[in-house]
């Protein structure tokens, strides 16, 4: 890995752009990318990795959490997919700033 600066939080403590972005990067729900890992005191949590220019986030969430989360997101149609105009918004959004 890199030195990029490691973040580890939960998506609701994140800010609303990093929520967006990662989003953007995971347009059809978040469950299929879980990775373990081991925390600081050994025991494994579930996370959710991304990755910006400046800095590498592991998003803290359970299988259970990651469903949810998609389920109750008004971003995500009823399939879990990321709605195309909310899509073309983000993209819009962040391509153009290149300052996240």
């Amino acid at each position: 890995m890199n030195n990029k600066p490691r973040i580890l939080k939960a998506f609701e403590a994140l800010d609303i752009e990093i929520q967006e972005q990662i989003k953007l990067a995971y347009p059809e729900g978040f469950k299929e990318h879980l990775i373990k890992f081991a925390n600081k005191d050994g025991e494994y949590q579930s996370g959710l990795p991304f990755e910006t220019e400046e800095k590498y986030y592991l998003v803290k969430m359970t299988s259970e959490e990651a469903r949810i989360l998609i389920a109750e997101d008004d971003d995500y149609d009823d399939d879990g997919n990321l709605r195309d105009n909310v899509r073309e918004e983000f993209e819009d959004k962040y391509d153009e700033d290149d300052d996240y």
